[in-house]
């Protein structure tokens, strides 16, 4: 589950620089902004909280104060408590649910005790208006002579009540509380909305400068590594920084330029240099009597020409002159099929059930598809080949029925002079270069090859098959 939902959050995150730096600038500010909003919203609420208390204890003070030079009244006869809002009970003002706070009566009677009033008991609680009998009876009483142009009644009060003097008698004062002030919230959503704006468009402007450079870097070096070929080099931009890498990779794009062309200049030399006295070999082995030992003769020679011809096309499939081009891919390779058909070998082929026609290289397709099929008759003795379109690639397999390959060799074998132990061997020819250039021609088109062993119900190796896969582009 928590694998999952890391594999979520991760498919969420954007991917690129800017995305990434944006998302973590908005995250820390909507943090600094949420404690700041914590912070202030606490503040508030003791600076309300305090102003209630303050306001309670200059009432009680001040009912306390008249009481004691007019002396004491009974319940509801006493005027100044009246206009201050103070009540006399008889009991303390407590009901079930109703919330005491120990951090305002200790502030009250600290205040109370400075203006020399000592009570023996403090108490103040929170209470909702509509649950407080005489909260209700003046709302009633407002309600009726006001009519609909009374205030709306308060939707929580603050009720404070001390015991003096004598037990049981209490002075009493509820005082609404206030709600919290909008104009709060409405100043922290614009000040967030304004360093959101302020914040984002510097940042967006600086990370803009920074990633387009790189933008235009990378898909250099992308086009750079499809077809080594450099287009003249990328104009230095941005900060010092880029610029400085954009340069370095100028001069290392030019080097292996050059070192590529070299490469091409060489091989081609060398081809010449060599097929030219290999066909002079070859014309010479004429003269040569004894029929096994010419036969012989000529079979190396073909074999040196063979190798010489697959080591000079890998070193070249890397840098394909021929353009990529619409190919129906089922008539490609059925060509290639009755090549091998018309020699009297034994492959067939089975065609997709729908068109399949995609950008190639037919020519070095081609030569994948006939190196596999060859590998397929030197050690399977037999080829099926096959195309299917699965999903978004279109798959060639080549089957045979040959002894396979030990699992531990399967990817060894896709490496450059490779042979596998005891059946290919160098007895069945070749220089093992024919499974690595059909693999780099499929890196050339985009694609992969794999090779994997078939096996019978019983467990035995029934033969190998050579899958290559190419996407729909």
């Amino acid at each position: 589950m928590a694998g999952q939902l890391r594999r979520t959050v991760a498919r969420l995150l954007p991917k690129s620089l800017r995305g990434q730096l944006l998302l973590a600038v908005a995250a820390a500010l909507l943090l600094a902004q949420g404690i700041s909003a914590v912070l202030l919203y606490r503040a508030q609420t003791e600076r309300r909280e305090a102003a209630l208390v303050h306001g309670a204890a200059m009432r009680l003070f001040a009912a306390n104060h008249d009481e004691a030079m007019l002396g004491p009244h009974p319940p509801g006869t006493f005027e100044a408590a009246r206009e201050l809002k103070v009540e006399h009970a008889q009991a303390a003002p407590l009901q079930p649910g109703d919330l005491r706070s120990p951090k305002a009566e200790a502030e009250l009677r600290e205040i109370l005790t400075g203006q020399g009033v000592n009570p023996s008991q403090v108490m103040v609680l929170r209470r909702p208006a509509d649950g407080d009998a005489s909260i209700a009876r003046r709302n009633a009483r407002r309600a009726l002579v006001l009519g609909e142009h009374a205030p709306p009644p308060p939707r929580e009060m603050m009720i404070a009540a001390v015991e003096l003097g004598a037990a049981d008698d209490w002075l009493v004062v509820r005082l609404p509380v206030p709600p919290t002030e909008r104009a709060l919230l409405a100043t922290l959503i614009g000040q967030t909305l304004l360093l959101y704006a302020l914040l984002f468009g510097a940042i967006a402007l600086i990370l803009g400068q920074i990633t387009k450079p790189l933008a235009a870097l990378t898909s250099r070096l992308e086009t750079f590594a499809a077809k080594q070929d450099a287009d003249g080099p990328i104009e230095p931009q941005g900060p010092d920084d880029i610029r400085r890498l954009i340069a370095a990779h100028n001069a290392m794009e030019a080097r292996l330029s050059a070192m590529l062309n070299e490469k091409d200049v060489m091989l081609g030399a060398i081809g010449h240099d060599l097929k030219t006295p290999l066909a002079a070999l070859r014309v010479r082995i004429e003269s040569v009597e004894d029929d096994a030992e010419r036969a012989k003769m000529a079979r190396t020679i073909e074999d040196i020409t063979r190798s010489l011809d697959d080591i000079l096309s890998l070193a070249r499939v890397g840098r394909p002159s021929d353009p990529l081009e619409p190919a129906e891919l089922g008539a490609l390779v059925g060509q290639v099929a009755e090549e091998f058909e018309d020699m009297g070998e034994p492959v067939t082929f089975t065609a997709a059930s729908e068109r399949i026609v995609l950008p190639l290289r037919a020519t070095w397709l081609r030569r994948a598809v006939r190196n596999l099929t060859v590998n397929a008759l030197r050690y399977g003795e037999t080829a099926r080949i096959a195309l299917e379109r699965e999903g978004t690639a279109a798959v060639i397999r080549i089957e045979d029925d040959g002894p396979g390959i030990p699992p531990d060799q399967l990817k060894a074998m896709l490496e450059p002079f490779t042979r596998g132990d005891p059946s290919r061997n160098s007895g069945t020819g070749g220089a093992g270069l024919g499974l690595t250039l059909a693999r780099a021609i499929a890196d050339q088109h985009g694609g992969t090859l794999t090779l994997r062993n078939r096996t019978r119900a019983d467990g035995s190796v029934a033969g190998l098959t050579a899958e290559l896969r190419l996407p729909l582009k």
